[in-house]
């Protein structure tokens, strides 16, 4: 009987795998990473690596006589089974050492929330000149392919619909759009934020004047005026390396005394201004709180399903 070390690593590997992305179902912080649709499929992969993990230990222990050869004097004698096979090289070494570091970072460094440091890199408030162009928008939502004739009256939407709003129809979703619309009060859910956001970027003529209120972290700019912010959030559409920055221009007096990254819920009327020579919609501060980070911080896109 045989115990092969680089066997059971292997092993284990595959079970950190598993128990990680477990461990992260588990805690909730699966979603700090990826979008929520893709929970059944990283739910998948833990069951695979677990199945990969019960194969490979088939293969720690084996039962097989080793022979030995010598030379003519007798002296030098080697196990057939055991030459090379159990040395760790540097490079071996190395390429464990870089499989193993997605694990120690999963087990052991807390999931760091995207902030204002970030949207900084990814070009700062640069996308409030780019948010009023309709294919910038559009980019937002998903499309999955699927043809499905079972419509709701454009008359009665789906009571599910309404409360989960993350997988619709084409249709539907332009009927949810108009519904929101109309609206004189308009409360940026995380649920409808993305609706509104496209909307009011398209159709700004038709939300002059209403009442607006959303929450998001503070984010400056040297180009900003001494009254303004942006309230930002991460629009994230596969997972955080895809993170886009979304948010409104505002302005109030008090700006100065808060800080870049702070939480903030907002309540406002909806103007219209130019920033950097485009024209954009901008939030006229009636009152305002600060709020703690949110557990769910981001948002994510609607999936639309194509129908006809």
């Amino acid at each position: 009987m045989k115990f092969h070390v680089q066997q059971a690593l292997r092993a284990l590997i595959l079970l950190a795998f598993s128990a990680m992305i477990a461990s992260l179902h588990w805690t909730g912080e699966l979603t700090k990473f990826i979008n929520p649709k893709y929970e059944s499929l990283s739910q998948t992969a833990a069951i695979l690596f677990f199945i990969l993990f019960l194969v490979q230990l088939t293969r720690v222990i084996s039962f097989t006589q080793t022979t030995h050869h010598c030379d003519d004097s007798g002296h030098a004698c080697c196990s057939h089974h055991d030459h090379g096979h159990s040395v760790f090289t540097r490079k071996k070494w190395l390429a464990y050492l870089i499989i193993m570091t997605p694990i120690l970072t999963g087990f052991f460094v807390p999931a760091k929330i995207l902030d204002a440091a970030i949207a900084d890199k990814k070009g700062g408030a640069f996308f409030l000149t780019q948010q009023s162009q309709p294919s910038k928008i559009e980019d937002y939502l998903t499309s999955n392919e699927t043809i499905d004739e079972n419509i709701y009256d454009e008359h009665d939407p789906d009571p599910k619909l309404m409360e989960e709003k993350q997988e619709m129809t084409k249709k539907q979703y332009e009927q949810l759009k108009q519904q929101l619309s109309q609206q004189t009060m308009l409360k940026m859910t995380d649920e409808e934020y993305t609706i509104y956001y496209e909307d009011m970027h398209q159709h700004l003529a038709n939300y002059l004047g209403k009442q607006i209120q959303l929450k998001g972290f503070v984010l400056k700019e040297d180009s900003f005026t001494e009254k303004q912010l942006v309230v930002s959030r991460f629009l994230i559409t596969h997972c955080v390396a895809d993170a886009s920055i979304v948010g409104f221009l505002t302005e109030f007096l008090e700006v100065p005394t808060i800080k870049e990254d702070t939480w903030i819920e907002v309540i406002g009327t909806i103007g219209q201004t130019t920033y950097e020579g485009a024209s954009l919609p901008v939030i006229h501060i009636d009152d305002w709180v600060t709020i703690e980070q949110p557990e769910s911080p981001y948002l994510y896109p609607i999936n639309i399903r194509m129908s006809f």
